[in-house]
């Protein structure tokens, strides 16, 4: 299986740098603002060259939506914000360290940098343990609680040759 980006640039470097504190510190005052009006303690900014593309914070008891973590949301409306798919050049503050859903979100969005404040051990003593996702996905399929199993009729691949047929698609 093949990366889903494999013409992404090397990744930048990881540490720390002058302005992280900044970022995190308006990621956690967004998480904070958050609880105070019905949502959950989660906060993230999307920024691009030292400004601010877009804020995110979870929405998922108030809109219903399980998938409206911070990052999501961030990373939703930086790309509505940039008018592209892609978050090449920019960079991801949350005020907690990511689940995977909100990994993979970045991994996809192409973001160059995911920087966090609080980790998993936070999160779990604040009630939201992500321990089980992260095991779950590194155990074999056979063994979750969830099935996932692949039914193939004689027309799976049609979207995908569909796909490959479409001289205008767009690729990503």
């Amino acid at each position: 299986m093949s990366a889903p980006h494999p013409a992404a640039p090397a990744a930048p470097a990881a540490g720390p740098t002058a302005t992280d504190a900044t970022w995190l510190a308006r990621a956690v005052a967004l998480a904070v603002e958050n609880v105070a009006d019905g949502g959950g303690p989660f906060g993230a900014v999307v920024v691009r060259d030292g400004e601010v593309v877009a804020t995110g914070q979870n929405r998922v008891t108030p809109t219903l939506d399980p998938t409206a973590h911070a990052e999501v949301q961030a990373i939703r409306a930086a790309c509505r914000a940039l008018g592209d798919f892609s978050l090449a050049g920019c960079e991801l503050f949350s005020s907690c360290e990511p689940c995977p859903m909100c990994v993979a979100a970045s991994l996809w969005a192409r973001v160059d940098r995911v920087v966090y404040a609080a980790d998993r051990d936070d999160a779990a003593h604040g009630g939201f343990d992500d321990r089980a996702f992260y095991d779950l996905l590194a155990a074999p399929r056979e063994q979750w609680a969830m099935p996932v199993v692949q039914v193939r009729p004689d027309d799976a691949a049609a979207p995908f040759d569909a796909w490959l047929a479409k001289v205008d698609r767009t690729r990503y």
